[in-house]
């Protein structure tokens, strides 16, 4: 097995022109050889009418447009549902002092599958890692923790199908399954895999294994909806999982929201906030950072651009629109037509994304007002919760 992970290193994503790691995304992503590198599959139109067809309502907008476009057994997970076996899901959130938006981009698609297939969720809050790779302060990681579950629960997950818990808490019930994974781990393995080295604290060379552990939560096959760069924690598992009796995870990946500055790299608050909206930004601050910050497609001069058109492939407004925040097809092939025929300005593209985003984080904004109230019921007192408390895994 440590032959097998230290090939994968090699595997990591990066070349002269990108690198994608689960610590790092910088440059412009090929994201065709991305999957190579990877192994995984991309999501084909066969996959997708399947989705279409068979369970209704159409597809997410984020899978219609390919912005989700890898995967791992996705269509086991199919097959599973379709014979009655079912299935589950599992994502995750490293606490953070910021929630930007690029972080809702696996909670959007989580709770599109909850809500199409009516399966339990779990979220594993991981405030271990955020502790161990953030140098936080231990009350400063719990306190970023409180508040992201919040920003979570705002989403608006069926409370009695998902359950919320924070690795540290959670881990009374799971350590005697946490140490026969850890067993089938060593440590040459989790160093070709992220790179880790005899500066790196225990404490992370032991967390990617506590990251498998969900995956063991039901005897099911359990769907990951990640951005690619989380991958290589689940080809660790899917190393694993057999020989502690469970099913190798599925995973649907993701591409990267872009920052404002341009469309290369990843949305990240901690390359600076002028990169990323952050959820807790009112609403002047959201319209000066597009403004100011904003990486446009259009031409020097408005003359220029009514004449020669914009590039909607490369400005950012756009991007942002196609993945979050248009969903309608038709709506959004217009403004791109607009905009490449020069008749929509960079102006007036910023004021429609401005336009969206704030009323997407008005509407959060209420949600997160009655997120408080139902803490107890996502982590402690509703159905799946209470199940989960009263289990051990041995």
């Amino acid at each position: 097995m440590a032959e097998h992970k230290l090939e994968l290193r090699e595997n990591v994503g990066a070349t002269d022109e990108f690198k994608v790691t689960p610590w790092e995304v910088s440059g412009a992503i090929d994201y065709d050889k991305l999957t190579r590198q990877f192994g995984t599959s991309r999501i084909t139109p066969e996959l997708k009418e399947r989705l279409h067809k068979d369970y209704g309502s159409g597809l997410h907008h984020m899978l219609r447009r390919d912005f989700f476009f890898s995967h791992r057994d996705l269509d086991l997970v199919l097959k599973d549902h379709e014979q009655g076996k079912g299935f589950f899901l599992y994502t995750g959130r490293k606490p953070s002092k910021g929630m930007h938006i690029g972080h809702l981009v696996p909670m959007v698609l989580t709770k599109w599958l909850q809500e199409r297939f009516k399966c339990n969720l779990y979220i594993e809050i991981t405030d271990d890692e955020g502790f161990l790779h953030k140098k936080y302060e231990w009350e400063d990681v719990q306190a970023a923790a409180k508040d992201n579950v919040l920003d979570i629960i705002a989403l608006g997950f069926d409370p009695e199908r998902t359950f919320i818990f924070r690795n540290t808490e959670y881990v009374r019930n799971v350590y005697p399954l946490l140490l026969k994974a850890a067993r089938k781990v060593t440590g040459s393995t989790v160093k070709a895999v992220f790179g880790f080295d005899d500066s790196t604290n225990v404490g992370l060379s032991m967390y990617p294994v506590y990251q498998t552990i969900p995956t063991f939560f039901e005897k099911k096959r359990c769907l990951i909806p990640c951005a690619i760069d989380q991958d290589p924690y689940w080809r660790i598992q899917r190393d694993i999982a057999e020989g502690l009796g469970y099913y190798k995870t599925a995973a649907i990946h993701s591409k990267f929201m872009p920052p404002l500055q341009g469309v290369t790299g990843k949305m990240s608050s901690s390359a600076g906030q002028e990169t990323a909206i952050l959820l807790t930004d009112d609403e002047k601050t959201v319209k000066n950072k597009i403004n100011k910050y904003a990486f446009s497609g259009g031409r020097p001069s408005v003359e220029e651009h009514r004449k020669l058109g914009g590039d909607p492939d490369i400005d950012v407004p756009y991007q942002w629109l196609s993945i979050m925040f248009e969903p309608d097809d038709a709506k959004l092939k217009q403004v791109h037509d607009d905009y490449r025929s020069g008749k929509m300005l960079s102006g007036e593209m910023k004021a429609l994304l401005i336009e969206k985003i704030n009323a997407f984080l008005r509407d959060f904004r209420e949600g997160k007002k009655g997120a408080a109230k139902d803490v107890d019921t996502f982590m402690y007192k509703g159905k799946l919760a209470k199940e989960m408390w009263a289990r051990t895994y041995e």
